[in-house]
């Protein structure tokens, strides 16, 4: 698992520094940026690790900091690493603005905002509950993207604009799944509080609100501005507030 994870890393390394090569070729402005990005490093967890602390970190102590934890995290469980590698291409298989890995590596803050609560998650899993937090506190300022350390989320997920995502504790968010922006996932003031499980390759609009425990199944589409408080099976398109549902693949019983 371990091997694959860095054979993965590794040829996907390669990909970006033969795009980071062609753009600083084609601009030689740009490719300063593109250099010290990404050229001066001689892998992808370094690259992403220093990505992570120029976003964050507001002075040269805080950038420091924030890269070595996350190099550290990366590097401490190379899974990480491929998760990010899969975040990425998720973006350019979805994304019909862009073809290729480097923009958004370099210029998509919901893609580093997502890599921050990786990290914030390793930290959170190591009882690092500081570090982990304080990740979590400054995406928020910086990013405008708060997702909560003790956040449960897969790989290939793609926060789309991502300004305004809020993702609350022990939500639970599977593979493949692309969020827009100013969306709401967490508890309700309700006891137990729990919080949403939302399935793989489920879409979720704008705006959208998604609270208390309940589940949203694969394959399932979230309109924009739809507030959600119980469940929507697999195949599901739920719309409006209250939720309703529409062009579920079978009949759904009506409570």
């Amino acid at each position: 698992m371990v091997e694959a994870a860095i054979t993965a890393s590794d040829s996907l390394w390669q990909t970006i520094r033969s795009e980071a090569q062609r753009a600083a070729a084609a601009d030689p402005v740009f490719g300063k940026a593109v250099a010290s990005s990404i050229l001066a490093h001689d892998d992808f967890v370094a690259a992403l690790a220093d990505l992570i602390g120029q976003r964050l970190g507001g002075g040269a102590t805080e950038r420091a900091r924030f890269t070595s934890f996350s190099r550290d995290a990366f590097r401490g469980e190379p899974d990480l690493i491929e998760a990010a590698g899969q975040d990425l291409q998720a973006i350019a298989r979805r994304d019909p603005a862009i073809a290729d890995l480097l923009p958004p590596l370099l210029h998509y803050k919901g893609y580093v905002a997502l890599q921050a609560w990786r990290v914030s998650n390793w930290l959170w899993r190591r009882d690092h509950r500081d570090a982990a937090l304080l990740f979590q506190n400054e995406a928020s300022n910086r990013l405008q993207v708060s997702i909560h350390p003790a956040a449960h989320i897969g790989s290939s997920v793609y926060l789309d604009h991502a300004t305004g995502i809020v993702i609350g504790a022990n939500v639970v968010i599977g593979d493949d799944v692309t969020i827009l922006q100013n969306v709401s996932i967490g508890r309700r003031d309700e006891l137990p509080a729990r919080s949403p499980r939302i399935g793989s390759n489920v879409f979720i609009g704008s705006g959208a609100t998604i609270l208390g425990d309940i589940s949203i199944g694969d394959f399932a589409k979230i309109g924009a501005d739809t507030v959600v408080t119980s469940d929507v099976p697999a195949g599901c398109t739920a719309v409006g507030n209250p939720a309703r549902l529409t062009n579920c693949p079978e009949p759904v019983a009506v409570a």
